[in-house]
């Protein structure tokens, strides 16, 4: 991971969807966040508002339905994201049906699991994908 590395790749592949879709939340959270404080917004309630853009189930749900158009993701990513989708949470959606929140699930996990692995490149590319889907519809 970098910061000690608390699992190697073998382990980070044996992790199931919720774990990874826990790290992937969090990672793709603070992706969210340097982005929004880069593009200058610093005040609290429009910083939680354009979050809100790229951290919802519907959002990332969205940006899964972009992905699939252009077949984005590879074979290896499609196997977390359907890790992530096909777990079975204790958790409920809250603003969203069953549906979407579990793809949302699935989407975390393969940032979970490309973090996890350290591969960064990609990781570059898949928010970079994320962004751009994002803008465009808010533009």
């Amino acid at each position: 991971m970098g910061y000690g590395g608390i699992v190697n790749k073998q382990q980070a592949e044996l992790l199931n969807g919720i774990a990874l879709a826990y790290v992937g939340d969090a990672i793709f959270e603070v992706f969210v966040r340097d982005y929004l404080l880069e593009k200058g917004l610093t005040k609290p309630a429009f910083l939680q508002k354009n979050a809100t853009k790229f951290v919802s189930a519907k959002a990332q749900a969205k940006i899964i339905r972009a992905m699939e158009e252009v077949d984005f993701l590879t074979e290896y990513e499609l196997t977390y994201f359907k890790r992530g989708r096909n777990a079975h949470s204790k958790t409920t959606a809250k603003n969203t049906d069953v549906v979407t929140y579990r793809i949302s699930t699935g989407f975390e996990a393969v940032v979970g699991i490309l973090h996890l692995t350290q591969e960064n490149e990609r990781l570059k590319e898949f928010w970079n994908f994320c962004v751009e889907t994002i803008e465009k519809d808010t533009a």
